[in-house]
């Protein structure tokens, strides 16, 4: 099969991008640069020079393509350029879709986010769910209108797509804001962590399991959770810690005790931009939850998400290793 990639270069990209060439797939991937186009075609991918905010460069690398994965979003909490988050998340979104519609490919998966969920309060939710809600991040915001103003819409016209829904995705070679904070805990820097705050963990292998799965099983027009086993927050960096020798996990804070700070950085952030990213952060992790099933993409894709236990040790070891070696 021909596959057609975007966001191949980023942390979950580059597993499923992996995955399709060693099972013997022909992959296209969209690059933005000449040096990103040179560092991976010498594994066998198809690099092609053009951007998701360009159309017709989309266009013209999805040519012949068998199947689409629109994994690329711009994905900061606390972003700056809004501007930037809309063109790349929602407009990119549509170029893509749009290009697959036109140039009649069999099928696509749409990579979306259960995020887009806002905060579940506690309540484990399913394909069905739909927020109405103010979302705190615009992140969250321009991955909502993605999800419910392109790729659903688009989907009800017949356009042959499947949306997957990660959680907290975790593995070796990440450098996200769940990285950051585990790597701060392990290094002693994290003394306290949220009470509540949860999440559904899902390592990275798991998950382009399920992204191949949802190509090969998943029904056109229907929505997949692809989440994991909830933990808190808490619970997690304390098992890292053990994993890396340290006993203690860091002290409960409650999670209310977080809100007032929140709510006054989110005030000051409309004047003073920069504090955006402390406010969205405060905001997220005062006792947010973001919980829920996988049972149907368990049922009808043969998801299998491993548990944190037979997960987290090989992503802890990573991160070590990128701590000793930044010393």
């Amino acid at each position: 099969m021909h596959y057609f990639v975007t966001g191949a270069t980023g942390f979950i990209g580059g597993y499923l991008t992996s995955r399709l060439l060693a099972e013997g797939h022909l992959v296209t991937v969209l690059v933005r640069t000449p040096e990103q186009a040179r560092s991976l075609s010498p594994y066998g991918v198809r690099p092609y020079i053009g951007d998701l905010l360009d159309k017709e460069s989309v266009r013209r690398a999805m040519r012949r393509a068998d199947g689409v994965f629109h994994l690329a979003a711009y994905v900061q909490v606390g972003i700056r350029d809004r501007r930037r988050a809309e063109a790349v998340n929602v407009t990119g979104t549509r170029h893509v879709l749009e290009a697959m519609r036109d140039l009649h490919v069999p099928k696509g998966v749409y990579t979306s986010s259960l995020a887009v969920n806002g905060h579940t309060r506690g309540k484990v939710v399913d394909e069905s769910y739909h927020f109405h809600g103010r979302l705190p991040s615009a992140y969250q915001r321009t991955k909502w209108k993605a999800h419910y103003e392109v790729a659903l819409p688009m989907m009800r016209r017949g356009l042959p797509l499947v949306i997957v829904m990660p959680g907290a995705v975790y593995g070796p070679g990440d450098h996200s804001d769940l990285a950051q904070t585990i790597g701060a805990h392990l290094k002693g820097r994290l003394p306290v962590a949220p009470t509540r705050t949860s999440f559904c963990f899902t390592h990275v292998e798991d998950l382009a399991n399920g992204l191949l799965g949802a190509m090969e099983r998943g029904k056109p027009g229907e929505t997949y959770i692809l989440g994991g086993p909830h933990h808190q927050l808490r619970e997690v960096l304390t098992r890292a810690g053990g994993l890396a020798g340290r006993r203690h996990g860091p002290l409960p804070l409650p999670w209310w005790a977080l809100l007032p700070a929140a709510w006054t950085a989110q005030g000051l952030a409309f004047v003073l931009p920069p504090l955006r990213e402390a406010a969205e952060k405060l905001r997220l992790g005062a006792g947010t939850t973001h919980l829920a099933s996988f049972a149907k993409a368990r049922e009808e894709l043969g998801y299998a998400p491993r548990s944190l236990d037979q997960g987290l040790p090989d992503t802890v070891r990573a991160l070590l290793q990128d701590l000793f070696s930044a010393t």
